[in-house]
């Protein structure tokens, strides 16, 4: 029985995945982090599964990590906060590598390890008072384990600005950073543009793009890349998927994956 998250699918595959710590603003410990590791295995797993999207309860995204958590871990020695880090670590490689596609909601405030679960998402929506802030340095830490994530989301140079300075900065700002994709007041009818879209693509293409995506994302154009790109369409091409929708598309019918209803 889950503690502090909740997870849930719906008939068209959107699996929800909330966290549910509204009392200390979503703020997250060894327990949250273990919860939200086992709902996104099991959706890696699930073939149902369709889309995930992370949100969150109360007024606020997360508050980043506990503070009794934190505290408990200054008094651990170097190995014990290795091995912590290690399952943080291994939350975001989850969400960051997970197959299907993945919204965040993002409200309120989005603090520290927050802002890095935003920046492995797909696509985030936030509204217009939310406000981010990379806080780390602030009470001498670093935001370690987020940085590979946060980095690619907003660049080198933003992420040297936001990471040294540990400055707050809102929706309009982290849109122009990339962070955020849209700015909604209401997060229901985006959500559901974004999900009819993905709802009506085929799965194993979206989760080959993905793949694709993260294999040339930074890489330069050389000829190993190149033969990727050539490999990854031509095995596409004869996937089941791959020739139902060229049939789909040709007989003019939709395809076996969609779900108009």
């Amino acid at each position: 029985m889950s503690q502090y998250t909740s997870y849930q699918v719906d008939a068209r595959g959107v699996a929800r995945l909330s966290l549910n710590r509204p009392d200390v603003h979503n703020a997250f410990d060894d327990v949250m982090i273990a919860e939200l590791i086992e709902a996104l295995n099991s959706a890696e797993n699930d073939d149902a599964v369709r889309v995930l999207v992370l949100q969150s309860a109360g007024k606020n995204f997360s508050a980043g990590a506990d503070l009794n958590w934190m505290r408990s871990m200054a008094d651990k020695d170097y190995q014990q906060n290795i091995d912590d880090a290690g399952e943080l670590s291994l939350l975001m490689q989850r969400l960051d590598e997970l197959s299907k596609p993945t919204i965040a909601l993002v409200q309120g405030a989005a603090f520290g390890g927050a802002v890095g679960l935003a920046a492995c998402c797909d696509m985030v929506l936030a509204q217009p008072k939310t406000s981010f802030c990379l806080s780390e340095v602030k009470i001498g830490l670093i935001p370690a384990v987020i940085s590979p994530y946060v980095v690619k989301a907003i660049g080198e140079r933003q992420s040297r600005r936001y990471m040294l300075t540990a400055e707050r900065f809102f929706a309009e700002q982290a849109l122009a950073l990339g962070l955020v994709h849209r700015i909604v007041d209401d997060f229901e009818p985006a959500l559901a543009e974004w999900l009819d879209a993905l709802l009506n693509n085929s799965p194993q293409a979206l989760d080959a793009c993905k793949s694709l995506i993260a294999n040339v994302g930074s890489r330069p154009i050389d000829a190993s890349v190149r033969k990727h790109t050539i490999e990854a369409i031509a095995k596409i091409r004869v996937s089941d998927e791959g020739q139902e929708g060229l049939s789909a598309f040709l007989e003019k019918r939709p395809a076996a994956w969609r779900n108009d209803s």
